[in-house]
């Protein structure tokens, strides 16, 4: 602990500062180290990474940044235009392709410093003046819906593939500091054309960022689960119905999902604005719920009288979600509630991939099944 201690003392950070950055308590780290098996090496190290990239103002990054976010007018564009503007940004760049939706979030948001763009990821000629003088790109241009997938995958393929691919070229061209693209639980073992698609943009970022240069930006993943308070999470269709006293309609009571809170999402956001490097996707170990408790759970609380009707399950849905494979298991650090999966580095020395393996354990994949329980009374 003594290296830590110096490096924490040099950067004139209190413990609990240290630890708020890192996302883990130091104390709890020297306790592990003072036992027979030892900290996990790589987690020190990535520790020691944070403390000595971190300076006290990285706390303010977006502050006066110019930030820029594709695919801005859907629900998580919402979320990331609030706390954008909350952190003191001087700029928001809302790019879309729905001239209503911006209308509507130019009134409801109401600040001049959100400026709006039409354009279209997948087409880089109507994206790529946005990117001038930008600091920060969120891409949260999607095709989210398994439905929409399964019915037209090609739409899935042109937005989440090749939309991503453009913005990756438009942000390598203006050299933006970072960029952040957003991906979820279905790219995790996908069965559904949405999740394929998730899956191959977060290989093509992982393997774009390899190929960078130097003073190239930084590109990583976040992958989540849908944010619970967002208006197309199930929650909230379980709240309307049982406002309205309709049956709640689930599709399968044994059916378990992750629980994101919007708190949960954004510190996910600012731990990656602050430590990401080329390649890393980051991940948050939600708790778990099952459909059946939150339906009752949203029954109790409107107190109302609706009955739960039971639907059956839509094509392409999964019976449980999954954060983290068991494969990136192998080569993942956790730092806090935050998962860092670090991208794989080698170049195509084909004795790596083919001959030459490693001796690493097989460990379980965080799945909603296995993950630890939510307290829904507090919804």
């Amino acid at each position: 602990m003594d290296e830590l201690k110096k490096l924490r003392k040099s950067l004139k950070l209190t413990q609990k500062e240290a630890s708020d950055i890192v996302g883990v308590p130091l104390r709890t780290y020297a306790s592990y180290e003072r036992t027979e098996s030892k900290a996990d090496p790589l987690k020190l190290e990535r520790i020691k990474e944070i403390l000595s990239h971190h300076q006290v103002a990285c706390k303010d990054t977006i502050r006066d940044s110019v930030i820029l976010i594709l695919g801005g007018t859907g629900n998580l564009g919402h979320v990331l235009a609030r706390h954008c503007l909350d952190k003191g940004a001087k700029e928001i760049r809302i790019l879309s392709r729905d001239e209503k939706k911006q209308s509507l979030m130019r009134e409801e948001l109401n600040d001049p410093r959100l400026k709006f763009f039409i354009g279209d990821v997948r087409d880089i000629n109507t994206i790529n003046d946005t990117f001038k003088g930008v600091d920060y790109v969120f891409d949260a241009a999607a095709i989210k819906q398994v439905s929409s997938g399964e019915f037209y995958p090609m739409e899935a393929i042109r937005t989440n593939i090749i939309g991503t691919n453009n913005v990756i070229t438009a942000s390598m061209s203006h050299r933006v500091k970072k960029a952040l693209f957003f991906s979820t639980d279905k790219a995790v073992y996908p069965i559904n054309a949405v999740g394929m698609s998730f899956a191959e943009m977060e290989k093509n970022v992982v393997a774009r960022s390899r190929q960078a240069l130097e003073d190239e930006p930084t590109l990583c993943i976040l992958r989540s689960p849908c944010i619970i308070t967002t208006p197309s999470s199930v929650y909230n269709i379980f709240q309307q119905q049982a406002k309205e006293g309709k049956p709640v309609t689930i599709t399968d009571p044994t059916f378990t999902r992750f629980l994101m809170k919007e708190e949960q999402f954004l510190s996910m956001v600012d731990y990656a604005i602050l430590s990401a490097e080329r390649g890393d996707l980051f991940t948050c170990r939600c708790p778990a719920y099952s459909i059946r408790d939150l339906a009752r759970a949203v029954l109790a609380k409107y107190k109302s009288p609706s009955k739960l009707e039971i639907t059956g399950a839509r094509d392409g849905e999964k019976s449980f979600e999954t954060l983290i494979s068991s494969e990136e298991r192998v080569h993942s650090i956790d730092i806090g509630e935050i998962t860092c999966i670090k991208s794989d580095n080698r170049d195509l020395n084909y004795k790596k991939y083919f001959t030459e393996g490693h001796k690493n354990p097989i460990e379980e994949a965080y799945t909603s099944e296995n993950a630890r329980r939510a307290d829904l009374s507090t919804l």
